[in-house]
């Protein structure tokens, strides 16, 4: 009899810990906040919905992201509401959110800061952020898709001449104009999409730009990363000097670009290159 009640206690043991029960616990779902629209954008193409408790008030992407919790702007969070959710890990960027992070560190908030500034950081940042959230192999398996897509284009481009590469001009702020220089992600996707930078020689990533040197160096095409309902030609046609610039002459001025696919360092990036590579080679 008693054997038997062994047998009958061994197996109750085995099949509560098949079935994920342990005793006097729970299995904790992990709880994640994101204060930055690229994270959040990374953290879903992990395979992580339930887990995401609370989001700033830009992350618009997936559609799954529109019934989170919003914990503020990017810029000022609110410390609050994110204490009430109580976060296991809180993702963020630096810059403007430095302050934030400093508060929730202080409170003793596990935070972590991704602001890749190229793609190779950019993979560095999904991996880190996969070992952070038990999504190691998923965080793999994203950077190789990207990576397969990203060289689908870049082998598209890779014996054109760089005398027949278009000259691009992107803009994503028209007044102060503001472009990206070398070594920003921009510049590398303008490269990797078949282009050429005319702004690669800014003194910073992201800087002002001069008109005059924009109608100088005569880009074969302009991007601008502000969807607006105006006409993209006309804004640029409207501009002193610049009617004569290739791009323009040509009609080949756009702002069709959802500009969410080439600003934000996450999944959308491979999006956003082929998108750039149809407006510098539409053949």
């Amino acid at each position: 009899m008693k054997k038997c009640l062994k047998v009958c206690a061994i197996s109750l043991v085995l099949s509560l810990f098949l079935s994920g029960i342990s005793f006097g616990t729970e299995n904790k779902l992990l709880r994640v906040i994101s204060l930055a629209p690229s994270s959040t954008e990374i953290l879903f193409a992990l395979g992580l919905d339930q887990e995401i408790v609370g989001v700033s008030q830009y992350c618009n992407y997936p559609k799954s992201v529109h019934g989170k919790e919003r914990i503020g702007t990017f810029s000022q969070p609110d410390i609050e509401k994110i204490i009430s959710l109580k976060p296991d890990i809180i993702f963020c960027t630096s810059l403007e959110q430095a302050p934030a992070v400093a508060k929730l560190r202080q409170l003793g908030f596990k935070v972590c800061v991704s602001d890749p500034s190229n793609l190779k950081e950019l993979f560095a940042s999904i991996k880190e952020m996969g070992q952070l959230v038990n999504k190691e192999y998923a965080a793999n398996s994203l950077i190789d898709k990207m990576k397969t897509g990203i060289k689908s284009v870049t082998d598209m481009v890779a014996s054109v001449p760089e005398s027949q590469r278009p000259k691009a001009y992107v803009e994503f702020w028209g007044n102060p104009i503001m472009t990206a220089g070398s070594g920003s992600l921009i510049d590398e996707l303008i490269a990797a999409s078949g282009g050429i930078n005319i702004a690669s020689n800014a003194k910073k990533n992201y800087s002002y730009f001069s008109a005059e040197d924009v109608i100088k160096q005569n880009p074969d095409v302009i991007i601008l990363c502000y969807m607006q309902k105006k006409n993209a030609l006309d804004t640029i046609k409207s501009r002193f000097g610049w009617r004569d610039i290739s791009a323009v002459r040509n009609g080949r001025v756009y702002n069709d670009v959802d500009p969410d696919t080439i600003l934000r360092p996450g999944p959308r990036i491979v999006d956003g290159l082929v998108e750039m590579h149809k407006r510098f080679y539409p053949q």
